[in-house]
């Protein structure tokens, strides 16, 4: 389960929600080029962090998972090319559950793979082209079955518990959705990719709002791609074409953005999913054609409260 926590002192006393305190995100580091040897990355699609704070990257183009510390630091990593234990064809938004074990969908290799957190084989189990999948609070896996259209919800093992949608434009229904997160409140958001939309559902799939069409303003997308939810509620979208990151109220109201199309720190080209530290501290984005990790920290706050002076005379 992916999280955010932003929190500071005066807010806080102020009562001003933490999730409107900063002004924004800006560049903060980087990882990664094109390559196959350890820390190198060809195409990666997911990045997922662990509850120790370890980076999780489904490296695509290299069939294999590689995990590092949060700044970057190579730290191991499994798999080849293949249909075997263990063996990928095309690793994509992998997450880590709350006990640690990384649980990595293959879109063409039809399977869910979930293994310890160093990379030990567990288990497996069929499920048809899943582009993305995100583990709750609980350890159920949420996954999203693009050309199917559907969210399916499994037990840790594999066992089907429930699953919603097909193709469609109405409240409830997908073109080609292509990642799924779980908010604290148990909450599942769904990047709807076709619809150039957000829906929202209750943990078993009742349709609850959406936001957002096709277009470049505030609040609107152009291919929506990997999304996050924060402790907070604050929900994190990545667009694939304008290659930016959104972030909104748990309703879909708009808070802010970065990033913009290009090479350099804090551009992106085809963005693919993104994952946010438990601290509130970094958020981390799959920049997939530039074949590198980039990671983001809040800003200061935008406008100090006018209680501020109040709760400083209280520490003088």
């Amino acid at each position: 389960m992916r999280s955010i926590i932003i929190v500071t002192a005066a807010f806080a006393l102020a009562g001003m929600p933490a999730a409107f305190a900063s002004e924004g995100y800006v560049y903060e580091g980087k990882w990664g080029k094109l390559g196959g040897a350890d820390g190198e990355l060809a195409f990666p699609q997911g990045v997922a962090l662990a509850p120790n704070g370890n980076v999780y990257v489904g490296d695509t183009g290299n069939s294999r998972v590689q995990y590092f510390t949060p700044t970057g630091s190579f730290l191991g990593k499994w798999g080849t090319r293949g249909t075997g234990e263990g063996e990928f064809r095309s690793p994509a938004i992998l997450d880590v559950a709350p006990n640690g074990n990384v649980y990595v969908p293959e879109f063409l290799g039809l399977r869910i793979q979930y293994f310890t957190a160093t990379g030990g084989y567990l288990g497996q189990w069929h499920a048809h082209q899943v582009r993305g999948v995100d583990v709750s609070s609980a350890g159920n896996v949420y996954a999203v079955c693009e050309q199917e259209s559907l969210i399916q919800c499994f037990t840790a093992s594999g066992s089907l518990i429930c699953q919603w949608g097909g193709p469609g434009t109405t409240n409830g229904r997908f073109v080609q959705p292509t990642d799924v997160a779980v908010a604290p409140n148990g909450n599942v958001y769904v990047s709807d990719w076709g619809n150039c939309r957000i829906q929202y559902f209750t943990a078993e799939g009742s349709f609850l709002g959406k936001w957002g069409q096709l277009g470049t303003a505030n609040g609107e997308f152009r291919r929506a791609m990997g999304l996050d939810v924060a402790a907070d509620g604050t929900v994190f979208v990545v667009e694939e074409v304008n290659c930016r990151v959104q972030y909104f109220t748990p309703a879909g109201s708009f808070l802010g953005k970065f990033g913009s199309y290009g090479r350099g720190d804090g551009e992106f080209d085809w963005p693919f999913s993104l994952a946010v530290m438990p601290s509130g501290d970094r958020v981390y984005v799959c920049d997939y054609s530039n074949h590198r990790i980039q990671y983001f920290r809040p800003t200061e706050p935008a406008v100090a409260p006018t209680s501020l002076g109040k709760i400083k005379a209280l520490f003088e």
